[in-house]
């Protein structure tokens, strides 16, 4: 996993593609929060939103 994101950083400083930073950062973000609330008694309200 840390070589993916070491590869991922080295192409986005060779590529100039720093925008993606902030939509991959956001997408994990996400991700975590739909995957630590499935069990808990948040997770209806987390739902509401999407």
């Amino acid at each position: 996993m840390l070589e993916f994101v070491k590869d991922l950083w080295l192409f986005m400083r060779h590529r100039k593609k720093f925008w993606l930073a902030p939509i991959i950062i956001v997408m994990m973000l996400l991700g975590a929060l739909i995957v630590f609330t499935q069990g808990s008694v948040i997770a209806p309200f987390i739902y509401t939103i999407f």
